[in-house]
């Protein structure tokens, strides 16, 4: 796709949509889509998503970047980057034994709903080898034995690394990463938690759910951070629930939610629609 994202963040003052449009404006660029956020008008922060085609563009991929960092970024003290939509993200999954958050993202990922390059998927458990195969997809079966923790991430890393793998997505993996590991991948790992977080954090959510009388239940895409549970929030949603409902039925439930959450967070961050402010998130849907 001919297509780049340009996503800054930076101190909100007048001007700098103006800019920012009119320099690529100069250089031929067509915007086709421009979303924008402040947290204060006076003296906030200000968020900014723009897509544009790069058809008719004067300037190469470096020097584009170049120029816009001389001209617009340093006058407004920006953080931003620039991401091309042909350069498709490289992407690894990781699992336990529930699979349907796996196969979600395996199915949506073969219709091509998904924009990535999928190179690997690991599991501490051996169960998945032949779903993940038939979809192309190498399988790499990483045992985590008690006391064996820290052997197990090394061989993981040491597998994502030769993948060249740059996003982590955690589709139901019940272990708990490492500092060290999750700072390998600083906002680029997701993971899905099947509570309406902060509620129900830790294991066994909708045991807890039922057993406080929850009326809703929910499910929580976030990044990951050293706080367990903790990362920002990227994408949630709730079915309702009564007395009626067992676990069972709330897990059934819960399943459905994860599925469709985890999805929607893994697409959000492969189109760059998200920008991680303090421990939120401003997405652009």
């Amino acid at each position: 796709m001919d297509e780049a994202r340009l996503l800054i963040t930076c101190p909100d003052r007048p001007g700098i949509v103006a800019a920012v449009s009119g320099f690529l404006y100069a250089h031929g660029a067509n915007i086709t889509e421009l979303q924008q956020h402040s947290t204060d008008p006076e003296g906030g922060t200000f968020f900014m998503r723009l897509a544009f085609t790069l058809r008719h563009l004067d300037l190469s991929r470096p020097a584009l970047e170049r120029a816009f960092r001389e001209v617009v970024a340093e006058r407004f003290a920006m953080a931003w980057r620039i991401a091309y939509a042909s350069e498709r993200k490289r992407v690894a999954v990781l699992v336990s034994k529930p699979a349907h958050a796996l196969l979600e993202l395996l199915w949506r990922y073969r219709v091509g709903e998904l924009p990535m390059d999928l190179r690997l998927v690991i599991s501490n458990h051996p169960h998945h080898r032949e779903e993940v195969e038939r979809f192309g997809v190498a399988y790499h079966h990483v045992p985590v034995a008690a006391g064996g923790k820290e052997e197990a991430e090394e061989r993981m890393l040491a597998l994502l690394e030769a993948g060249g793998v740059e996003v982590v997505v955690l589709a139901r993996y019940m272990q708990v990463l490492s500092p060290r590991f999750v700072a390998r991948y600083p906002m680029r790992i997701l993971n899905i938690h099947h509570s309406f977080l902060p509620a129900f954090a830790g294991a066994d959510p909708y045991r807890q759910a039922h057993e406080r009388g929850v009326k809703l239940i929910g499910a929580t895409a976030h990044y990951v951070t050293e706080e367990l549970d903790g990362g920002p929030i990227i994408e949630q949603d709730v079915v309702r629930v009564s007395h009626r409902h067992s676990v069972a039925e709330m897990r059934r439930l819960g399943r459905e939610l994860e599925r469709t959450v985890l999805a929607r967070a893994v697409r959000w961050h492969l189109e760059d629609r998200i920008l991680v402010h303090g421990n939120k998130t401003v997405v652009f849907v």
